[in-house]
């Protein structure tokens, strides 16, 4: 198990190094060639006003492809962590499966658990293999006393935890920082945009109160950007966390159960 967690966690680092960089490139790319297309702007040159929304978010200016980076950076490793925590919660219901491992621990039937966790698989599966593991182990050690021996179970059940969790929150820091950092960008960008509206109307010796209404509205773009790139983060994070805290709590239930059964049958 040990092995597998080392290598999963070796893929998702390299995943992350993968994802990042091209994600920036992906966002540039869709400003230069989708947003920056001259059919979007008067007269098909980029020089002129936007004549659409597209080339209304175009006018946001440098931070409106970092802005989306981060976008597809939320959306790519949330997805990513859907498949993984997903997969991780095996193939039934959680609550099924702790069902019927408590009363096949109830009967005493350890095969009938193994079994149980080989048609689950997952996480928790996992966590309880090791768990009934070190029950069977102890069974037949008459070396130890009852302390002991619940101590040395409940160790197996601990460590299996401690190799399983890590890989399910795995990536989130990401998505909690996009969550806190895409509505400053956002902002920052308007900042510039402003400076830059208010410096073209300095420059121009009167006001314009168009001019300056189409540079105040391409400054906002950043930040509508911003805005909804951390309303997605937040909402994802949220999601996710609370999917990790269901699957924790399934896999303290199990083991407890399997603690128990063997407090009860031990003497």
């Amino acid at each position: 198990m040990s092995s597998s967690g080392k290598s999963g966690g070796g893929f998702k680092s390299i995943f992350a190094a993968i994802v990042i960089p091209v994600a920036l490139l992906i966002a540039s790319g869709i400003y230069v060639f989708i947003l920056g297309n001259p059919a979007n702007f008067l007269e098909n040159n980029p020089a002129n006003n936007p004549s659409n929304y597209l080339g209304t978010i175009h006018k946001g200016g440098i931070i409106v492809p970092i802005l989306l980076s981060l976008l597809i950076i939320v959306i790519t490793f949330s997805i990513e962590r859907f498949i993984t925590i997903s997969s991780s919660k095996g193939s039934g219901s959680v609550e099924g499966f702790i069902s019927r491992l408590r009363s096949n621990l109830a009967k005493g039937d350890i095969n009938a658990a193994n079994a149980e966790c080989e048609k689950q698989k997952g996480s928790i599966a996992n966590v309880v293999k090791a768990g009934l593991k070190a029950y069977r182990q102890m069974e037949s050690d008459s070396s130890l006393d009852k302390e002991r021996k619940i101590a040395a179970i409940q160790k197996e059940l601990e460590e299996a935890t401690t190799l399983e969790l890590p890989m399910l929150s795995k990536n989130l820091m990401i998505i909690s920082t996009i969550a806190s950092i895409a509505t400053l960008m956002g902002l920052l960008g308007t900042v510039i945009g402003m400076i830059r509206a208010f410096h073209a109307l300095a420059q121009a010796g009167a006001p314009d109160a168009v001019a300056l209404s189409t540079g105040i509205s391409e400054a906002l773009i950043n930040t509508a950007l911003g805005i909804g790139t951390s309303a997605i983060a937040i909402v994802m994070y949220n999601y996710f966390t609370n999917k990790i805290d269901s699957l924790t709590y399934g896999i303290d239930e199990a083991g407890y159960s399997i603690v128990q059964t063997f407090t009860a049958n031990t003497k």
